[in-house]
């Protein structure tokens, strides 16, 4: 029987990546990840940059091998013809997916579709009835789809999944959560960051939301703490979080990341955004807030009493674990 076929990981695209970069050979490279040289070979032509063949990045080579993969193995929707038929007669009666997917099965007992399914039917299979939808668009993105985190990347990313269990008893202090506080009005934002078990805030103002300056005040705001309170962070997938690997590097906090589009799992840092923004509404123009307006916010939320902490401020309960 012959030898099972497993696909390349990360973690040897990126000893390849490392290996190419010292002019080492395709067998030198085989020799050490104990593959065939062919299957290097293979990897290289395939996902390496279509223009920059010699320019080979091991997470977007990684990348490009999974989406292949995934396109690859896609399955027809709806492939029961009478399914088909019954879909594309009342899609152009006007009727929307949710009604198709609701009447299909009054109409044949045991039938049954999902709206989703339609929707992926006439997109990828049917474009020509897609004028007939209410909301119809030329090109449809997946369900959560955006298009900031499909250009966007965050290396080498420690899921929550991973975080020591106790982070989410609240039973020890130190663990952190952080996020960006934006606005329309204007490119400024304020970098929020809040200890899970104190409910303890630290608020910056940002002149512009990139990675560079969303992580430097990080840094800044942990950093006069001592090192016990600095255990971890658990940020989101916005690329102002790209750099993110700074962060332990200069305070010694590991990161941790959430699902993509699972806020809540931060649930901390987004309450705490709500109570930011009693005093910061929606459209307002950060770039009009001085820094004594965000510091009395932040000292105001620090000091009053709340019920979670059994109305302890988060000021005293901090401070009680540092003089502990």
């Amino acid at each position: 029987m012959g030898r099972k076929h497993n696909h390349l990981s990360l973690e040897e695209r990126e000893i390849i990546g490392i290996m190419l970069a010292q002019d080492k050979s395709y067998r030198e490279i085989g020799k050490a990840l104990g593959r065939h040289h062919t299957t290097i070979s293979r990897e290289i032509e395939s996902n390496a940059p279509p223009v920059r063949k010699g320019y080979y990045l091991a997470h977007k080579a990684h990348k490009r091998a999974t989406e292949r993969r995934i396109e690859t193995h896609k399955r027809p929707r709806l492939k029961d013809e009478p399914t088909r038929k019954y879909v594309v007669r009342m899609i152009k009666k006007g009727w929307s997916p949710e009604q198709i997917a609701g009447r299909i099965a009054k109409d044949y007992s045991g039938l049954t579709i999902s709206y989703e399914a339609v929707y992926q039917f006439i997109y990828e299979e049917k474009p020509r009835l897609i004028p007939f939808l209410a909301r119809s668009h030329r090109k449809r993105f997946p369900r959560g789809h955006s298009r900031k985190h499909s250009r966007s990347h965050i290396p080498r990313r420690i899921m929550l999944e991973q975080r020591p269990k106790e982070v989410g008893t609240r039973k020890t202090i130190g663990h952190w959560e952080t996020d960006a506080i934006t606005s329309k009005q204007s490119l400024s934002a304020l970098q929020a960051t809040t200890e899970r078990k104190s409910r303890y805030v630290r608020i910056t103002k940002l002149s512009r939301k990139t990675s560079s300056k969303a992580m430097k005040a990080v840094i800044r705001q942990l950093k006069d703490f001592p090192l016990p309170l600095r255990n971890s962070i658990t940020l989101d997938n916005g690329p102002e979080n790209t750099e993110h690997e700074r962060i332990p590097a200069a305070i010694g906090a590991q990161t941790y990341f959430c699902a993509p589009y699972h806020s809540w799992e931060k649930g901390t840092v987004e309450n705490t955004i709500g109570l930011i923004r009693r005093f910061f509404p929606k459209r307002t123009d950060f770039a009009r807030i001085n820094y004594y307006e965000v510091k009395k916010v932040e000292q105001l939320l620090n000091n009053r009493p709340r019920k979670c902490l059994n109305y302890s401020t988060p000021q005293e309960v901090l401070s009680g674990a540092i003089a502990g």
